[in-house]
């Protein structure tokens, strides 16, 4: 008996231009969005049509796409913005998804590289996110590729991630 062959696992930047980029982040960011991780609830149809165009017309966002052969497994969505104090770019990784048929295979640690890659070219000093105390294979991947909590003075205690909703 043959083995299927094995696809190999393409990371990219996303065109929000071409098609098929376009419902590939619509789609993974849907499945993150019905995820318990992601607050267990599908997209809204407006956020599904209004996506792609929203973030094509922000200059300071860009996504990377994960591919396993045809089929989408991974996105990153990131925005920059800008550090106060080193007067200098930073990019904010706001969304990870990875299909869970693909978790455990390094798709986020993948992804997260070419993130870098993208914020070392626009000359971030550095890389940013948020993540859920209880999101132990996500904290373990983001520590494991260098993310820390921070603090300025010990004595102030760790940052704190904090919204206010505004409608």
């Amino acid at each position: 008996m043959t083995q299927p062959a094995a696809t190999e696992l393409q990371i990219f930047r996303a065109d929000y231009q071409q098609a098929a980029h376009a419902s590939a982040l619509v789609d993974l960011l849907d499945a993150y969005a019905r995820d318990p991780a992601g607050g267990g609830q599908p997209l809204a149809d407006f956020a599904k049509k209004h996506l792609v165009p929203a973030l094509a017309a922000r200059p300071q966002a860009f996504s990377v796409l994960a591919f396993d052969g045809a089929q989408p497994v991974g996105l990153v969505n990131c925005f920059e913005g800008f550090s106060t104090f080193a007067c200098r770019p930073l990019v904010n990784v706001h969304d990870v998804v990875v299909l869970a048929s693909h978790r455990g295979r390094r798709v986020g640690e993948k992804m997260l590289a070419e993130v870098e890659a993208i914020a070392r070219e626009r000359g971030a000093c550095k890389l940013t996110l948020e993540v859920l105390q209880g999101n132990a294979p996500a904290i373990r991947l983001y520590e494991r590729i260098g993310f820390a909590g921070y603090q300025l003075d010990p004595a102030l205690g760790h940052a704190q991630f904090l919204q206010k909703w505004l409608g």
